[in-house]
């Protein structure tokens, strides 16, 4: 089994809602990335999405948007994100590492030469917003390599394409709680409660939600009928501009915790 597998094993024997933070990767601080994942884990992560700062993140709303854009202006690149992973590993080697973001900085490194060094920095999973199931036989070097391809399904995949989604997915099915960008706050949780269910029933995999979570309240929502929940916009606004370790460990535990107590009080 994966630590993907393994983790999600884990949660379902506890009766626990999975917690998935995203950051972008090298914001707020390159200097501090490895200690916020570690802040993470600490204030209750089960699994983390690191996103790869990319120049045109077409699925991302204006948080993220900004983080990738301050990402790049410090010189953060593919390498330094694979080296933060790999030095989280010296201290952890049990939680799941996705790294979620677009095709074009894995083709520039090479399909082959990314899936041998991100297996070797202790990567899990690829979540590629823009390679979409029909075209992802370019990433076999990725899934021959033990890298596991998370899908993306979402209130608008059409019945006939989500029941291949559902056979094909592997770690987890993330599915997109509304049709848009992240951080939108459009979050109707009456609207998707039955399509999750739905999706979970036919799913090979966990299913985790994600867009519009912003706080314990909406993630509790959620996770009552989900896997795990995905949050991600409202993590980074809250950890924007802070630029000192203690700062930033303090804010990521500030927002993770209370989540992570108000999804397992439930």
């Amino acid at each position: 089994m994966s630590r993907i597998d393994r983790r999600f094993a884990a949660l379902k024997a506890a009766g626990r809602t999975g917690l998935i933070p995203f950051v972008t990767a090298g914001d707020p601080s390159p200097q501090h990335m490895v200690a916020l994942m570690h802040a993470l884990v600490g204030a209750g992560a089960d699994l983390i999405e690191l996103g790869v700062p990319f120049s045109d993140p077409m699925a991302d709303g204006p948080v993220i948007q900004h983080a990738s854009e301050r990402a790049i202006a410090a010189g953060v690149g593919l390498a330094d994100v694979l080296g933060w992973v790999a030095q989280f590993r010296q201290r952890d080697a049990d939680t799941p590492i996705v790294l979620m973001g677009y095709l074009n900085p894995v083709e520039i490194h090479g399909y082959a030469r990314f899936a041998q060094e991100a297996v070797a920095a202790g990567v899990d999973g690829v979540l590629l917003v823009d390679c979409p199931l029909e075209e992802s036989a370019v990433l076999q070097p990725l899934r021959d390599a033990g890298l596991q391809q998370i899908l993306l399904a979402a209130p608008t995949t059409e019945p006939s394409r989500m029941a291949q989604l559902c056979r094909s997915a592997e770690g987890f099915l993330y599915y997109v709680s509304f049709a848009g960008i992240t951080g939108a706050g459009r979050l109707s949780t009456s609207e998707i409660a039955a399509r999750v269910a739905d999706v979970r029933a036919r799913a090979v995999t966990p299913v985790a939600v994600g867009f519009g979570i912003r706080d314990a309240a909406s993630a509790v929502a959620i996770g009552g009928f989900a896997d795990a929940v995905v949050i991600g916009s409202a993590l980074v606004e809250t950890l924007s501009g802070a630029t000192e370790a203690a700062d930033i460990a303090e804010r990521a535990r500030g927002f993770l915790q209370p989540i992570r107590a108000a999804l397992d009080a439930h």
